[in-house]
């Protein structure tokens, strides 16, 4: 039965690179696959419509309006890929609502199967909600993203115990350059003819990162 995979960028805290890894992976699906949906679900800016708006859209957890919404677009099996970029302040709300909705146990029934990129931080708040997702999300659809930017060091150890994924640091430069709202990870791969240089290589990681990620749910699903 073919599956569709719904990605939920998360954290607690902002300022931890969230945005970058929902533009990473959005692009990724996009170049994968030819099409991705994408929602936004952020107060602030940057956020993930400012840089990909041809596949992207706001929504809203605030109200049950809102809520029905896009619970209604994320449990269509319908083949192409979903990207939440899941903004701090919506954090609780959200999971509070999938909790109370068995979102989980629904989206695999309908044939959907949801991955919660969790955004490590050493905080206080996101020590006590990592455990709160741990009672709500299966170890196989829950991943720790230790983005090297913000966790220097070893991971926390009750979030270093199941799948994590990495996103090394990059030097000052290059983050001002990929933070402007024209850049894509995509057209750069496509125009920069050195493939050694660190930006390309960067990218190129990621990406083979998220294809992993990719095959773990095609194993879990067959």
């Amino acid at each position: 039965m073919h599956r569709t995979a719904v990605y939920i960028i998360c954290s607690p805290r902002p300022l931890v690179g969230k945005t970058l890894i929902a533009r990473l992976l959005t692009e990724y699906l996009l170049l994968k696959h030819g099409a991705v949906a994408a929602f936004d679900i952020n107060l602030k800016e940057p956020s993930l419509l400012e840089f990909l708006p041809g596949v992207t859209e706001t929504a809203e957890v605030d109200d049950t309006f809102g809520k029905m919404q896009l619970m209604d677009r994320l449990i269509v099996n319908d083949g192409v890929a979903k990207v939440i970029d899941l903004g701090f302040h919506a954090f609780d709300e959200f999971f509070k609502m999938t909790g109370e909705i068995g979102f989980m146990k629904e989206a695999a029934r309908r044939g959907v199967s949801p991955v919660i990129l969790f955004v490590a931080d050493t905080d206080r708040v996101s020590a006590r909600a990592f455990p709160i997702l741990q009672q709500q999300i299966p170890p196989t659809a829950l991943v720790t993203v230790d983005n090297e930017h913000v966790v220097r060091g070893e991971l926390p150890a009750a979030m270093a115990g199941g799948r994590v994924l990495r996103i090394a640091a990059l030097p000052p430069f290059l983050k001002t350059y990929v933070d402007r709202l024209t850049f894509s990870f995509t057209q750069y791969l496509r125009n920069e003819k050195d493939s050694s240089t660190e930006l390309h290589q960067w990218i190129r990681e990621n990406y083979f990162s998220f294809r992993e990620l990719e095959l773990n749910l095609l194993l879990q699903g067959s």
